[in-house]
């Protein structure tokens, strides 16, 4: 089950990815993502929150501080592990819980929000996760999901070019590579089984809530323009960071 194999390889990956989420945090990145995410979010602070594949827990960390009520979940419990030492003192005030994004366990109705950040790619049944985090989303709750078409060269040519390029330029200007420091085969191993990295995106996303929501859904292009810092920027030139968002009817 790929599943499983997800979760091997993101517990390997746990301490590493973990450095990223606390250079976002202590770097003023955290203001630069909220900055963009508040200006979704509705009116008031007694905010439910549910953030999905909290990872680390960037997301969940930089809402709890503005005071929402946060409940964050991962598959991996590594992850989970690295979010609650992220978090420090704010750990008691976030729900962190173990959960298969595509099998959530909460009541219909339950969050104001539902929040993603890279998770939909990697997930072996989209159209369900999707499906679920609707549900559990209150009447007039909103949904922001933040991805891209990772991975999507090892289907397209003109792709793998623009990929390659990247890296050319990555080492040009003596950046570190985010793939490169990675488990790089094993990454693309898991992303040649799961169906989102020869889908082109967020066309499939839109049609997709769509169909299974009757939401009103859209689609901003140029996100990563505002919230990716300079080596993010050269790193993923060719994969740029889409934000989904939609409004549960």
């Amino acid at each position: 089950m790929i599943l499983s194999q997800i979760e091997h390889y993101w517990t390997g990956r746990a301490e590493g990815y973990s450095q990223v989420n606390q250079h976002e945090l202590s770097t003023g990145q955290d203001q630069v993502w909220f900055q963009e995410i508040s200006r979704y979010l509705p009116e008031g602070k007694a905010l439910k929150i549910l953030d999905v594949g909290t990872g680390p827990g960037f997301f969940a960390i930089l809402l709890a501080r503005q005071g929402y009520d946060v409940t964050a979940v991962d598959y991996t419990e590594a992850m989970l592990e690295e979010a609650r030492k992220n978090a420090g003192a704010l750990a008691e005030k976030i729900h962190f819980c173990r959960m298969d994004a595509q099998h959530l366990t909460f009541p219909d109705h339950t969050f104001d929000v539902v929040i993603s950040r890279n998770l939909t790619w990697n997930l072996e049944e989209p159209e369900r996760a999707y499906a679920e985090w609707m549900r559990v989303l209150k009447e007039g709750g909103r949904l922001l999901n933040f991805d891209a078409n990772w991975y999507h060269h090892l289907f397209d040519e003109e792709k793998r070019r623009e990929y390659e390029k990247d890296r050319r330029a990555v080492e040009a200007l003596h950046l570190d590579d985010h793939y490169t420091c990675t488990d790089i085969d094993a990454m693309e191993e898991i992303a040649r089984q799961v169906p989102m990295s020869r889908t082109m995106r967020p066309a499939w996303d839109l049609k997709t809530l769509r169909a299974c929501s009757g939401a009103q859904v859209w689609a901003d292009e140029q996100v990563w323009k505002r919230v990716w810092d300079q080596e993010e920027k050269v790193n993923y030139a060719s994969t740029p960071m889409f934000l989904v968002s939609a409004v549960k009817s």
